[in-house]
């Protein structure tokens, strides 16, 4: 709790700062007027088993499972991919081991030089398992976001 109320102070105080800096017009969006969030709904099985019928079949190097047995068994992993989410979703953080990826250079446009560091781009892929948190957490996250928007 401490975190909390310090990091809204520390928001709020940067908030007043820019107020000052920033146009009017932008400043005039609504607060959040919706409810407050402050815990997840626990993932169930069903849950991960809907997600994982609409998955595409990617694996990257970081996979320690690969995607197609996950989806082939998702009866069997679902219950497993279910606890391994509530626990990040009811403590807060995300394990360390989630947030590694494989970094590979991507040349911008195949018309630039090669030996030109700043011609590339880094592109990022995390293991299935990683995104597919992500995802279940959108899924819980999002439709709270958009129900303040509105105002409901």
């Amino acid at each position: 709790m401490d975190k909390i109320v310090k990091l809204r102070t520390i928001v709020s105080d940067r908030l007043c700062t820019l107020s000052a800096l920033l146009p009017s017009y932008i400043m005039s969006f609504p607060a959040h007027n919706g409810s407050v969030l402050n815990k997840l709904d626990p993932v169930t099985a069903d849950d991960v088993q809907k997600l994982l019928s609409s998955s595409l079949l990617k694996s990257f190097s970081m996979d320690i499972i690969p995607t197609s047995l996950v989806l082939r068994c998702q009866s069997v992993f679902s219950e497993i991919i279910a606890r391994l989410a509530n626990l990040p979703f009811s403590e807060g953080r995300f394990p360390r081991k989630f947030k590694q990826a494989s970094v590979t250079p991507l040349l911008k446009g195949r018309s630039l030089d090669k030996s030109v560091l700043s011609n590339y781009r880094p592109i990022s892929n995390l293991n299935f398992i990683c995104k597919f948190l992500e995802r279940l957490f959108l899924s819980r996250f999002q439709p709270h976001i958009l129900s303040s928007t509105r105002g409901t």
